[in-house]
């Protein structure tokens, strides 16, 4: 990542993904401009975008293959979410990768207490905290797909961005008022162009 990106950083959260983590990891690579950023450039970029998403404790170090399982799960994902906003069926290749990484650290139901009572609190196997890491993700994104929310998820419009969100309303076309804008200023210019 160069120099330039850093300063998009704190304008790249999109609608959704504060709820939907596996939205945000689908989120890591994305257009800018004519460029292709990836904020899960390397191995330690990986192990921090997962220690910041607390998926992962900082202690617990992040090898290359768990790495690249990280990666293949983040295009697995990109390709459920295109085959869903296409109302296609996905490869079934994208759909093994989801599933391993659900088996790989199944969670355990257990009952939690809080001060607002009994709830149920699914805790994945700790044993193998990046094979955790991985299969919190993969729920995740299983939550988003099949619940209510999932009519909301949609790919940004704006030419260049290619990134997903959840629409507020139906109208929403754009991940972010930054695209927004980009297309409305493309088409002032187009307008005063043909004139």
């Amino acid at each position: 990542m160069d120099d330039e990106a850093p300063v998009y950083l704190s304008q790249l959260q999109v609608p959704g993904e504060e709820l939907y983590l596996s939205l945000a990891l689908v989120n890591t690579r994305f257009a800018l401009g004519h460029r292709e950023v990836d904020l899960l450039e390397d191995t330690e970029a990986g192990h921090l975008w997962l220690v910041r998403h607390e998926l992962l404790p900082d202690r617990v170090a992040l090898n290359g293959r768990q790495f690249g399982r990280l990666l293949g799960l983040r295009e697995a994902l990109r390709a459920l979410f295109e085959a869903y906003g296409a109302h296609e069926r996905p490869a079934a290749g994208h759909l093994a990768t989801l599933n391993a990484a659900l088996a790989a650290a199944p969670s355990t139901p257990r009952l939690a207490w809080t001060a607002d009572g009994p709830h149920r609190a699914d805790e994945p196997d700790a044993g193998n905290p990046a094979a955790a890491a991985l299969s919190l993700l993969a729920e995740d994104a299983t939550d988003l797909l099949t619940g209510a929310e999932a009519a909301q998820l949609a790919e940004c419009e704006a030419q260049g961005c290619d990134r997903w969100f959840l629409r507020s309303h139906g109208a929403r076309r754009w991940c972010t008022t930054k695209c927004g804008n980009r297309v409305r200023a493309a088409r002032a210019y187009a307008a005063r162009k043909t004139r």
